[in-house]
């Protein structure tokens, strides 16, 4: 047909036929590698009941092994009698969200996580089959949005500072 232009490929399956220009490409690769150092330590600290909600916003949504809970009241209802964590991050896979800039992220993370001060911390009477102290396969979903009352350094290709608007989790394994 003559007269329709015919859409570009975009490697994010972007049906408008623009393509997200390789800058954002390499901004939202730091930017997912750099969250998710923060986020995790954060996560696996012991301060991590003051630190983690500094990465949600009340509106956000939070869906963590099926169960669902709204913003940062509702986080800290999760991890407030949470056993200690600690979190390998094997992978992750983030891709911009086209139309915005900076531009909002979807992120996944995959990995193991150890609840409890792992298999040789547990009682000797703990069975095979309890969680605690095992490594568990999760994988964790997010979708970052820019946060525009973060301060910035105004340096030339600087990573913007995200919060979380929705997190999924759940065990793989």
């Amino acid at each position: 047909m003559s007269g329709v232009p015919t859409p570009t490929a975009s490697p994010f399956g972007n049906k408008s036929g623009t393509l997200v220009p390789p800058l954002h490409i390499d901004t939202v690769t730091r930017a997912a590698d750099t969250f998710t150092r923060l986020y995790y330590t954060a996560y696996d600290s012991y301060n991590r009941l003051r630190d983690l909600p500094n990465f949600y916003r009340p509106s956000s949504s939070i869906t963590w092994n099926g169960t669902s809970k709204t913003g940062v009241d509702g986080l800290k209802e999760l991890i407030t009698n949470m056993p200690p964590t600690k979190h390998d991050m094997q992978s992750f896979d983030c891709h911009p969200v086209p139309g915005t800039s900076p531009p909002s992220l979807l992120l996944t993370v995959s990995g193991n996580v150890t609840h409890g001060k792992g298999a040789s911390g547990n009682p000797p009477n703990t069975g095979n089959k309890t969680i605690d102290g095992h490594p568990r396969v999760f994988s964790q979903t997010f979708i970052l949005i820019p946060d525009p009352n973060a301060p910035t350094t105004g340096k030339v290709g600087e990573v913007a500072k995200y919060f979380i608007t929705a997190d999924a989790l759940r065990f793989v394994g």
